[in-house]
C-alpha cells in the first residue's frame, strides 16, 4: 500500500510537471516570452548635448549641463502608496499627484523633470522598485542677464523658444541615439547590439560676434540712462566698421533667461529687432547725403529757416531756437526741422524714398534673428508734400535699430553698404550679400556728411556726447511718438548715434531710450549713455586718451552717496591700471578685472559666495602683497557693485 502510495503521488507530480512544461511551451509561449521582454528589456531614448553658444572670443554664454530626471513604470511598481509617500517627501509634491499619475495604466510615466542632485540623490538611496532616474539636459546661462533678450531660452524639453536659441535651434540641438538595453537580477543595465558603442551625436556650437566685456557695460549704460529718466525701455548697439561685426546689443530692462518664467512676455522680448521706432533726427544725415549725392545743396548752402515757424499746407513745423539763415552744414548741427524740411522738398520724394530704400530702411534686416520687423515706409503714392517734410527730419516712417545702425554703416564705409554680422558662422545668401555691397554714396559724399557730423558733436546738439581729445561724429535724435488715437501724443523717443573717430569711423554706437519722462531729449538722455560705452570701448582698445583714462579708473574709496551718472564705474570693460607694492582696494570691483589684478602678482585667491563683483576682500586694501603659504587671499563676492 506504501508502495503505491508512493508511486500514485510521483506519477501524479510527474504529470503535473509535464503539464505546467506543455502549458508554458505550447499554450502561452507568445504572452510569456512578452511579459519577459517587458521585465528584462526597454527601449532607451539619449538625446545628445545641445550645442553651446560663444561670444567673439569663445566665452561661454550659453551652455548644457547633465541633470537628472525622475520617472516611474507603473506595472512594476508593487506599493503605490509605499513610492507616492516616499517620492513626495523627497520633491515636495502632493502624493496624491504621484499616486494618480502611477495608476493611469501606462508603461511610462515622468514624476519630475530636471530635479536637483540631492533629491536624485536622496530617490536613488531608497531603491524605490519600478522607479527610475534617467540623464537629461538642462540649459545654463553662466552670466545671467547678460544679452538676455538677444539669447532666447529653451523649454523644458531643450527646444529654443525665443532669440538666438529659437533661431537656431536646429544647429544647436544633438541627434537622438534609440537603443535597446538588457537589465540583469539586479537591475543593473546591459546594452545590447553594440548600442554601447553608439554615442549621440552633440549639437553644434554657435559663435557670436558679440564681446561680452562691450556687452556689459552696454548694458550697464543703458540700464542707467533708463532709471535715470524713468525709461519704458533702452537699447543700445555697437558696430565694428571693418568687419561690421555687431559687438554689444544691449537692452534694458534686462532678463534672466535662466528663469525665463519669472518674467512676462514683454520683457522677454529683443525689442532691438523685433520693435521699430520714428526714430527723429537720426534720420537727417541720410537727407543730407542724398541731397548732396543728387547736387541738390551744398555744404555752404544757404536755407532760411523762418524764425522757428513755418507752416506747409496747414501743418506748422517747429524748431526748439528762432534760426533765420544757416548753411545746409548748420542746418544738421542744429537740427533745424525747417530746414531739413525744405531741404527734403527740393530734394522730392521719389528721389528720397528710393535711397531710404537703397539704405535698407522697409525691408527686414538679413541677421538671422526670428521675429525681426521690417519697419513701416508706406508706398511712395501716398506720399503728400507733408509726408515728404515729416520724412526729412525722421517722422512719419519708422525703422529697427539693426536697420539704423547699417545705414550708419554705409556712411562710415565710404557709402559703400556693408552687411551686419550677428553670427560667426553664418553666411548670407549670394543675392542677398550683393545687394547689401552697392554702393549708395560718393565718398565725397559720405566724407562730406561724417564733418558735417562732427561739427554736430563740435558746436552742435551733440556736445554732451564730445569726448576730450577724440574727434566724435554723431547726431541726436528727439520724436514725438505717434498716438493710438490718430496724431501724435507727448511721449517721446530719445536716440544719439555716434561715429568714433568721426572722419574714419573705427566704431559706431547707437543709443534708443523709450519714452523718458523727465526729460526726453536725445542729448541730455541718450547722448551721455552714448558717451560712457564709447569711452569704455576706447579704454578696452587702449585708445582713450590719458587724461580721460585717468579719469575712468580712478582708484577712490567707495563712496557713501549714489555715484553720478559720469562718475559710475563699469570695471568689466577696463584693462586693470593698478599696480604697486600693496593690495589695491578692489571693492565695487569686477571679478574678472580683481583676478587679473591677483594674477599679475602670481597670486591665485579664493573665492566665496556668487556674483560679479567684490564685496569684501582679505587682506584689506593697503596691505603688502606677499606670496607665502601664511597668507590667505580671499574674495567675497555680489550681484551688485
Amino acid at each position: 500500500m506504501r508502495f503505491l502510495c508512493v508511486a500514485a503521488f510521483i506519477a501524479i507530480l510527474w504529470c503535473s510537471l509535464w503539464g505546467r512544461a506543455f502549458s508554458l511551451q505550447v499554450v502561452d509561449p507568445q504572452e510569456l516570452g512578452r511579459r519577459a521582454l517587458r521585465q528584462h528589456l526597454t527601449s532607451e531614448l539619449v538625446t545628445g548635448r545641445r550645442g553651446k553658444i560663444l561670444d567673439r572670443d569663445n566665452r561661454v554664454l550659453a551652455s548644457t549641463l547633465a541633470i537628472k530626471s525622475v520617472f516611474v513604470r507603473p506595472y512594476e511598481v508593487e506599493s503605490p502608496y509605499t513610492v507616492s509617500v516616499r517620492l513626495a517627501g523627497i520633491l515636495g509634491v502632493d502624493p496624491k499627484f504621484i499616486r494618480k499619475k502611477i495608476r493611469k495604466g501606462r508603461n511610462f510615466v515622468w514624476i519630475k523633470r530636471k530635479i536637483d542632485d540631492r533629491a536624485a540623490a536622496a530617490i536613488k538611496k531608497q531603491g524605490l522598485k519600478g522607479v527610475y532616474l534617467q540623464t537629461e539636459f538642462g540649459r545654463v546661462y553662466p552670466n545671467k542677464m547678460l544679452s538676455g533678450n538677444l539669447l532666447g531660452y529653451v523649454g523644458i524639453d531643450e527646444k529654443g523658444l525665443a532669440g538666438i536659441e529659437y533661431a537656431f535651434n536646429k544647429t544647436l540641438t544633438g541627434s537622438s541615439s534609440k537603443f535597446v538595453v538588457q537589465r540583469d537580477a539586479a537591475g543593473r543595465r546591459l546594452f545590447l547590439q553594440g548600442a554601447e558603442e553608439t554615442t549621440p551625436l552633440q549639437g553644434d556650437d554657435i559663435s557670436l560676434t558679440i564681446d561680452s566685456e562691450v556687452q556689459f557695460f552696454a548694458e550697464q549704460a543703458v540700464q542707467y540712462a533708463v532709471n535715470a529718466y524713468d525709461a519704458k525701455w533702452g537699447g543700445a548697439m555697437v558696430v565694428d566698421v571693418a568687419s561690421g561685426d555687431v559687438l554689444a546689443w544691449a537692452q534694458a530692462p534686462m532678463f534672466n533667461p535662466n528663469v525665463f518664467g519669472q518674467y512676462s512676455s514683454s520683457q522677454r522680448r529683443d525689442r532691438i529687432a523685433q520693435d521699430a521706432f520714428e526714430m527723429g533726427s537720426t534720420i537727417k544725415p541720410f537727407l543730407m547725403a542724398a541731397a548732396l549725392e543728387e547736387n541738390i545743396i551744398e555744404p555752404d548752402t544757404l536755407v532760411f529757416c523762418e524764425n522757428g515757424r513755418w507752416r506747409l499746407h496747414n501743418v506748422r513745423i517747429r524748431d526748439t531756437k528762432k534760426l533765420q539763415w544757416l548753411t545746409a552744414k548748420k542746418v544738421l548741427s542744429y537740427s533745424s526741422n525747417i530746414g531739413t524740411a525744405k531741404i527734403g522738398l527740393d530734394l522730392g520724394a521719389t528721389k528720397y524714398r528710393d535711397y531710404l530704400v537703397r539704405l535698407g530702411f522697409g525691408k527686414k534686416s538679413p541677421l538671422p534673428l526670428a521675429g525681426q520687423s521690417s519697419g513701416i515706409l508706406r508706398p511712395l503714392k501716398r506720399w503728400t508734400q507733408v509726408d515728404l517734410a515729416n520724412a526729412a527730419f525722421g517722422q512719419g516712417f519708422s525703422a529697427t535699430m539693426p536697420q539704423l545702425a547699417e545705414a550708419y554703416l554705409a556712411l562710415a564705409n565710404g557709402g559703400v553698404r556693408k552687411p551686419l554680422r550677428l553670427v560667426k558662422n553664418f553666411s548670407l545668401a549670394e543675392n542677398v550679400q550683393k545687394e547689401r555691397s552697392q554702393r549708395i554714396f560718393s565718398e565725397e559724399t559720405a566724407r562730406n556728411v561724417l564733418a558735417m557730423m562732427q561739427d554736430v558733436v563740435e558746436h552742435g546738439t551733440g556736445k554732451s556726447a564730445a569726448i576730450s581729445g577724440v574727434s566724435i561724429g554723431g547726431k541726436t535724435g528727439t520724436a514725438q511718438k505717434a498716438s493710438r488715437s490718430g496724431g501724435y501724443g507727448g511721449k517721446y523717443t530719445s536716440s544719439f548715434v555716434g561715429l568714433v573717430p568721426a572722419q574714419n569711423p573705427r566704431f559706431i554706437t547707437l543709443v534708443v531710450v523709450d519714452e523718458p519722462a523727465k526729460n526726453y531729449y536725445g542729448s541730455k538722455v541718450a547722448a551721455p549713455a552714448f558717451k560712457e560705452i564709447a569711452m569704455r570701448y576706447m579704454a578696452l582698445n587702449g585708445t582713450l586718451p590719458d587724461s580721460e583714462q585717468s579719469r575712468l579708473f580712478a582708484t577712490t574709496a567707495p563712496a557713501k552717496r549714489k555715484p553720478t551718472y559720469g562718475e559710475r564705474r563699469f570695471d568689466v570693460g577696463g584693462k586693470p591700471q593698478i599696480s604697486g607694492e600693496s593690495v589695491p582696494d578692489l571693492r565695487g570691483k569686477s571679478v574678472r578685472f580683481a583676478m587679473e589684478i591677483y594674477a599679475r602678482q602670481g597670486i591665485i585667491p579664493s573665492v566665496q559666495g556668487s556674483g560679479a563683483f567684490v564685496k569684501k576682500q582679505k587682506p584689506a586694501a593697503g596691505a603688502k602683497w606677499s606670496a607665502g603659504a601664511k597668507q590667505q587671499y580671499i574674495l567675497w563676492l555680489s550681484e551688485q557693485s
